[in-house]
């Protein structure tokens, strides 16, 4: 007499719960990246051929429509022309080696240029004029 056995172990393995999960973060990711604002400033800079390696703490922006905007801590925030000083005194503190960025559009007026200027000069910062490329 032959003895049969009734349980057999199947080979096959389902893949729906994996793809259920993949498609789970897939969609998870989608939304999250959509809720991210980029906080960068749309700015055409000068043109330059010399370029500078020293790497700055903070950076000041001025836009076309002469809107300041300050690095602090990683997020750029909007402030009135009166209230650069103090947040660059904020962002830099005590360093006596603070370099500070000066991104401007070229569409500025020189004046507004010089008056961020006059600001790092009387804080004892060294200022960079940030300059795209020549060519581009």
């Amino acid at each position: 007499m032959a003895l049969k056995r009734r349980n057999k172990v199947d080979a096959s393995f389902s893949m729906s719960s994996m793809t259920d999960i993949v498609f789970l973060l897939l969609i998870f990711f989608m939304v999250t990246s959509t809720l991210i604002a980029p906080n960068a400033l749309k700015l055409l800079l000068p043109q330059s051929n010399n370029q500078t390696a020293a790497k700055p703490m903070t950076t000041v922006s001025i836009t076309a429509d002469l809107k300041y905007f300050v690095n602090t801590g990683g997020e750029v925030e909007r402030v009135a022309f009166h209230e650069i000083e103090p947040a660059l005194q904020l962002a830099v503190g005590d360093n006596p080696e603070a370099y500070v960025s000066l991104h401007a559009d070229k569409s500025v007026p020189i004046e507004q240029v010089v008056k961020v200027m006059n600001i790092a000069k009387r804080n004892k910062y060294k200022m960079i004029l940030a300059t795209a490329p020549e060519g581009r």
